[in-house]
Parts: structure tokens; C-alpha cells; sequence
């Protein structure tokens, strides 16, 4: 069974950090490229960054660029996400997903798996 399952959500004074995790299991992590991504409830869901499945290439979306920090390790199946200077707006449900091959999108619709995703709050 495939499982991705996110943690190190919670809530957050602007300016300050987190960090998430992912937990993959149940498929080969090492054919796949790895994603985050979040969403805000009425809104479409938006890609943060991605990571190559040879951990070569990241990706960042314009937002958070210069601010997060993706990084994968392979031989323990985990994805993780530093978060810093957090702002208000950062403020969603974060999910880690996994898209089969070493070309890492943020189009959260090229993804296969998903997890259920963890929450992160941002206070003023």
C-alpha cells in the first residue's frame, strides 16, 4: 500500500520556522521525483517546491523562493520541507506527493500519490 504521510505542521509566529517531513512508503522512492504543495480552502492547489528523484534539480514556487529549502533522503524514503521566515499567508495545508520519473513539476496534477496532508498556521 502506498502511504505518504506528512508531519512538523502546527502553528507559527510570522518570521518563524518550521520544518516538514514525508514519510514515503509502498512504491520504489528512488523512480520518483517528490512535491510539495498546499491549499487553502476555495482555492486551487499550489505547488512550493519539488525535487528531482536523483535529488539534482529543485524547484521553488515564486512565493516561497529564497525561503524554503527541499531536500530528500533516499536511503531513509523521507521528503522534507524548511520553512523560514514564515508569513501569514503561508498559512495552509501542506501535501507531500510523488510523480513517477526524474522530471519534477509543480503542476499538482502530474502528481500520483498523495498524502492527507498536515496543517500550518501563520499568526501575525
Amino acid at each position: 500500500e502506498v502511504q505518504l504521510v506528512e508531519s512538523g505542521g502546527g502553528l507559527v509566529q510570522a518570521g518563524g520556522s518550521l520544518r516538514l517531513s514525508c514519510a514515503a512508503s509502498g512504491f520504489t522512492f528512488d523512480e520518483y521525483s517528490m512535491g510539495w504543495f498546499r491549499q487553502v480552502p476555495g482555492k486551487e492547489r499550489e505547488g512550493v517546491s519539488c525535487i528531482s528523484k536523483n535529488n539534482n534539480d529543485t524547484y521553488y514556487g515564486r512565493s516561497v523562493k529564497g525561503r524554503f529549502t527541499i531536500s530528500s533522503d533516499n536511503a531513509k524514503n523521507m521528503v522534507y520541507l524548511q520553512m523560514n521566515s514564515l508569513k501569514p499567508e503561508d498559512t495552509a495545508t501542506y501535501y507531500c506527493a510523488a510523480v513517477l520519473g526524474a522530471t519534477p513539476t509543480l503542476d499538482w496534477y502530474q502528481y500520483d500519490y498523495w498524502g492527507q496532508g498536515t496543517q500550518v498556521t501563520v499568526s501575525s
